[in-house]
């Protein structure tokens, strides 16, 4: 495994923006993005020229590091992030030719941090400084332990006592310097899941003795094995297990983890059971960055949270890759509707007994002008993560409408047309208003749109059953798409003002029961059409492709169906029938 190098700023904004970055989340300031920039633009100016003098002018920077107490940057993370950024990018960002001066200028920045630091928190600097003017050689001496314990304060979480992501960058660091070419080590992200659950309901005095609890549990694990642990923030934790053989190792140490998480915490009055999602990194780290290890193992926790929680997945560049396509293609959406990439296909709707079009489903797609046409699945799922669903929704509906109204009867009425609706349009309070101006628009009669709604929609928007019942208000039909893969409650769905059911394909395709179950396939289909029909709805078999299909779920009492068999989705002129 190879992780990329760390990218290095130029020039004073470079570094600026770099020490901007890094404060963020280090702790809570009042001050905007902008006024952050803003006083570490200055900050770093006075670092500049101070750098650039001769003799150095220590009191100088050492104000600085006040100043920086003063803005309300008063955590042991702020002053870990900036002395990293100071030694690592100062020279190179600031043109600072002498190799020794960033040290200095480190080092006098921290000293004024901790004594501003001292004179807002620690009370026993107060008692220091009281002893000095009675006895220097006494003050000398409670200075140097004030120095250990800020020291310590400055590279521990508070909370648990573990070191803090500083401390376990560093010690990833030297280990990396020392790694010999063959050397491999697992890092691990430990994410607690539903913490915020705990916090939330019995507040952060037991959040953070679940904490401490927690860091009781990996301690005495990381003593037995050998590993070096921290805590990062929030819920997660950090674990470094060297001398690893594989991924074989890499399994082995994330499920002693999950093992040591099993049984359940005892806080108080309070029996907490936990688990923990875990983002595992194992390979060579000789040629590593450090940053880059804990970066993509916390890329691999989120994975694991997003897969369901309570499970491990390992670090895989592939799905790195994926995920950074998914997000740019993610961005891309919104310039798409701008320039109007999206556009509609149709697929026909036929009744089984009489072979005839009765209606089209509306289906997604995208003009991409780099990765050519989309499919829905290929981006729709982005839209609804981003909430950019509800104008794509909104412009696929104006134009499905629009195209219906125009379409002729053919051999019977026209065919309606059916258009799915997700849960995040469901939830949108002008939602229905939004359908009645767009039919009021386009002129098409309210009978003929069907909205689409999936059974995960239905248990997803709370607001579900009201909206439901406006839009029938209105005249619109509703159908439940992919029935059967939802889980929904039957109770449910006999309340819901529905007129149609679309049996998922796995259906027809795959009409198999379990050999145990004692039931016909043919049976068990028929009941489920006969369900269908005793709600008083039209059923509608999805994914036939095939004249035997067909038949099965004509004898099944299937109203209608879709499928390749009648038509693969298409413009709307070479899916309707020709005018008579």
């Amino acid at each position: 495994m190879t992780w990329a190098d760390e990218t290095v700023g130029a020039g004073a904004n470079g570094f600026v923006a770099a020490w901007s970055a890094s404060l963020y989340g280090a702790v809570y300031a009042p001050l905007s993005p902008d006024e952050r920039f803003g006083l570490l633009s200055g900050l770093t100016s006075r670092l500049s020229e101070a750098a650039g003098r001769q003799p150095f002018p220590a009191e100088l920077v050492r104000r600085v590091g006040a100043d920086l107490v003063a803005a309300g940057f008063n955590s042991s993370e702020v002053l870990g992030r900036t002395i990293t950024l100071l030694t690592t990018r100062f020279a190179a960002d600031l043109g600072v030719t002498d190799p020794h001066r960033a040290t200095e200028v480190a080092a006098a920045l921290a000293d004024g941090f901790a004594s501003a630091m001292r004179d807002r928190a620690l009370d026993e600097q107060e008692e220091v400084r009281a002893a000095a003017m009675r006895a220097q050689h006494r003050a000398e001496q409670a200075l140097r332990a004030s120095e250990a314990k800020f020291h310590h304060f400055a590279t521990h979480d508070t909370v648990t006592g573990l070191p803090n992501r500083t401390m376990f960058t560093e010690q990833l660091r030297e280990r990396i310097i020392s790694a010999r070419p063959e050397t491999r080590a697992v890092v691990c992200c430990v994410g607690l899941d539903r913490f915020a659950a705990v916090n939330d309901s019995l507040g952060f005095r037991v959040g953070d003795r679940l904490l401490v609890a927690v860091a009781d549990r990996l301690r005495a694990l990381a003593a037995t094995a050998g590993w070096v642990i921290a805590r990062f923030e929030g819920d997660q934790f950090a674990l470094l297990a060297e001398a690893s053989r594989g991924s074989d190792d890499a399994t082995k140490t994330a499920d002693r983890i999950q093992s040591a998480m099993a049984a359940p915490f005892h806080i108080e009055d309070a029996e907490l059971p936990m688990t923990a999602s875990i983002g595992v990194v194992e390979g060579p780290i000789a040629t590593a960055v450090a940053a880059e290890l804990t970066r993509a193992a916390q890329m691999a926790l989120h994975w694991a949270k997003a897969d369901g929680r309570g499970r491990w997945r390992l670090y895989s560049q592939a799905r790195a890759y994926e995920d950074t396509e998914r997000y740019r293609l993610s961005a891309e959406i919104p310039r798409g509707l701008r320039r109007g990439e999206f556009d509609l296909d149709y697929q026909p709707l036929v009744a089984l007994d009489t072979g005839h079009l009765v209606g089209v489903e509306a289906l997604a797609r995208w003009h991409h002008p780099n990765r050519g046409r989309l499919a829905a699945n290929q981006f729709i799922g982005l839209a609804e993560h981003t909430g950019l669903v509800v104008p794509l929704g909104s412009q696929l509906l104006i134009q499905a409408c629009r195209e219906a109204s125009t379409w002729p009867a053919g051999t019977g009425r026209p065919p309606y047309v059916s258009v799915n609706a997700s849960a995040v349009e469901l939830q949108q309070s002008s939602f229905v208003g939004h359908v009645a101006q767009v039919l009021d628009r386009s002129g098409l009669a309210p009978e003929r749109l069907q909205i689409e709604i999936t059974e995960h929609a239905i248990i997803d928007a709370r607001d579900a059953p009201g909206t439901l019942a406006a839009l029938v208000g209105l005249g619109v039909r509703i159908a439940v798409d992919d029935f059967g893969t939802g889980y929904s409650n039957l109770a449910r769905l006999r309340d819901l003002p529905l007129h149609t059911l679309k049996l998922d394909a796995t259906f027809v395709q795959n009409p198999q029961v379990r050999d145990d179950a004692g039931a016909d396939p043919e049976e068990f289909m028929a009941a489920v059409v006969s369900f269908g029909h005793t709600l008083g709805l039209r059923v509608i078999a999805e994914g036939i492709e095939t004249t035997e299909h067909a038949e099965r779920m004509r004898a099944a009492g299937c109203d209608a169906g879709q499928g390749w068999l009648f038509g693969r989705p298409g413009p709307a002129e070479e899916v309707l029938p020709d005018p008579p």
